[in-house]
């Protein structure tokens, strides 16, 4: 049983060890937790590259002292030229994930960052970005070491990936594979850092920075324009909430699949389930999450194009009639479309109890695969969301938000304690979250909560077969009935396993205290004070 850390006042949790070292620094020195998580979000992009990076986009929830729920979304809209009609002139049948032609949204995360450090100096924060930004600086100056995850990872579309605009030169080649430890520097992008330090954040998108970006997207052939960096700015907005017995959970609204997660918690409670980790438990977050996703596929799209209020799906009559046609003992028949993503989840608590979820990806690992070699900047492929068919619920248009699997969750419970907690994974986080949440949530500890087997129910990459994947370590009863129940079961052969997430999970006491953990599964870990 893993123990779980406990500070004394504030903590900081990121899937790799030195982002949340660079949270805690930022805490030391007085920062807040919207500081702590803008520090952290520059060295993780710099850290763990192959989940994300600020060539990608990001969403914050943040809940302020007095109890307040902020939500940042960061993310950008296709290019002015990403057209159906260019795609079709072009042979293509779908968006392709790697490439020029993959990077056609604007990468919203640093658009996101400006506007939480706007926020952070209106919450007390005093710390200048030199001092947010000063690791991430170093690390791509001076090299940092690739990690075991980015070594192990699977490479999904490896052709077009290598074949990506300057991905070989900073990343890897078909014939060699990567070494954890080896030391990888990308001095391009601790310049770029460096410099929307020294000019301003917004220098990113209307200042030299945007200007050599746009010069070097227009070169690889990507369809974002100059005027689509200039025009974009990253919002605020109101997030979804959904109230259970004893606690409110709240989450992101579209374009996220925020609602998803909360759809799969409301669902699951009207199923009445007790005992955590039981046939029970397992069974009926599967089913909530076919119910869940169900509603997904036809509702979330770019918010200014809504055609069904969201709010209406976390009404008690809507989750009370879709839990009831949740068969308790027998699976339910589901084919779900393939949606895979990689991505880094980080939480921070601070000393006066404000608190952050904040989630930032590149989509796939290395997004586009497209790599700005003037910059050192990653570019996302979030556009492969859209869809080349004009009547799809997501379809190719210039100026529009492409579906995002990103979602960052928070959840206050009566007694007064404040969680941060979320996990990255594609399709897969709403499952994840609801996984982790319920089982803190049932009594379990926080680090047992993310460190317990995780399951996830769809199709993955390379398999043709929608089946319930799921960790070795479950109980065999357990496992044995959810066959029989007519689950099509596949088994992975290794106890902790990337495939299942990386989620990281942080409470905060009404006494001040702050519990915190991240996922075995990565390389990261929580610090504090």
């Amino acid at each position: 049983m893993p123990e779980t850390p406990v500070f004394s006042t504030a903590a900081a949790a990121a899937p790799h060890h030195l982002a949340s070292e660079t949270g805690r620094n930022v805490l030391a020195q007085g920062g807040n937790a919207v500081e702590a998580m803008i520090a952290m979000a520059a060295t993780i992009a710099v850290v763990y590259p192959h989940m994300n990076g600020i060539g990608g986009d990001g969403f914050w929830l943040i809940r302020d002292r007095k109890g307040k729920i902020a939500a940042i979304e960061a993310c950008g809209p296709a290019g002015a030229k990403a057209t159906i009609r260019r795609y079709r002139d072009k042979g293509y049948a779908a968006i392709p994930p790697r490439g020029s032609d993959a990077a056609l949204t604007v990468a919203g995360a640093i658009g996101g960052w400006q506007v939480a450090a706007e926020m952070a100096t209106a919450l007390g924060g005093r710390l200048p970005l030199s001092v947010l930004t000063e690791d991430a600086i170093r690390h791509a100056r001076d090299g940092v070491s690739i990690s075991k995850s980015e070594a192990r990872y699977r490479i999904k579309e490896g052709d077009g990936l290598y074949g990506a605009p300057g991905f070989t030169t900073l990343f890897r080649t078909p014939d060699k594979a990567l070494e954890a430890g080896t030391i990888r520097k990308n001095p391009a992008l601790g310049q770029t850092l460096d410099h929307i330090t020294r000019a301003g954040l917004d220098d990113f998108y209307r200042g030299d920075v945007g200007r050599e970006i746009a010069t070097e997207l227009d070169r690889i052939g990507s369809p974002v324009t100059r005027e689509d960096l200039a025009t974009f700015h990253a919002r605020t907005t109101q997030p979804l909430s959904l109230k259970l017995p004893g606690v409110t959970v709240y989450n992101f609204p579209p374009p996220t699949q925020g609602l998803t997660s909360l759809m799969i918690l409301g669902l699951f409670e009207q199923l009445g389930v007790k005992r955590c980790d039981s046939f029970e438990h397992i069974h009926g977050l599967v089913e909530a999450a076919k119910r869940a996703l169900k509603a997904r596929d036809r509702v979330i799209t770019d918010p200014a194009r809504l055609m069904h209020d969201p709010a209406a799906f976390l009404d008690l009559a809507w989750l009370t009639k879709e839990a009831g046609r949740i068969d308790m003992k027998r699976a339910a028949e589901w084919p779900m479309k393939e949606a895979d993503g990689d991505t880094i989840w980080m939480g921070a608590i601070d000393k006066d109890g404000l608190a952050v979820s904040y989630i930032q990806s590149l989509y796939w690992e290395y997004g586009s695969g497209a790599v700005l070699e003037k910059t050192g900047i990653v570019w996302q492929n979030r556009g492969v969301a859209f869809s080349l068919d004009d009547k799809a619920t997501n379809p190719l248009e210039p100026g529009r938000k492409p579906f995002h699997t990103l979602n960052p969750p928070l959840a206050v419970f009566d007694d007064g304690r404040v969680v941060s907690y979320g996990c990255m994974g594609g399709d897969g986080q709403p499952q994840f979250q609801a996984q982790v949440f319920s089982r803190y949530r049932m009594g379990m500890g926080v680090a047992d909560a993310v460190d317990a087997p995780r399951f996830l129910f769809g199709k993955t990459w390379g398999t043709a077969s929608t089946t319930l994947k799921i960790e070795n370590r479950f109980d065999h009863v357990v496992v044995a009935k959810l066959a029989a129940a007519g689950h099509a079961l596949e088994e992975w052969g290794v106890p902790y396993d990337d495939q299942f997430g990386h989620a990281g999970l942080l409470v905060r006491h009404q006494k001040g205290h702050v519990e915190a953990t991240h996922d075995p599964r990565s390389d990261g870990d929580a610090k504090g004070l």
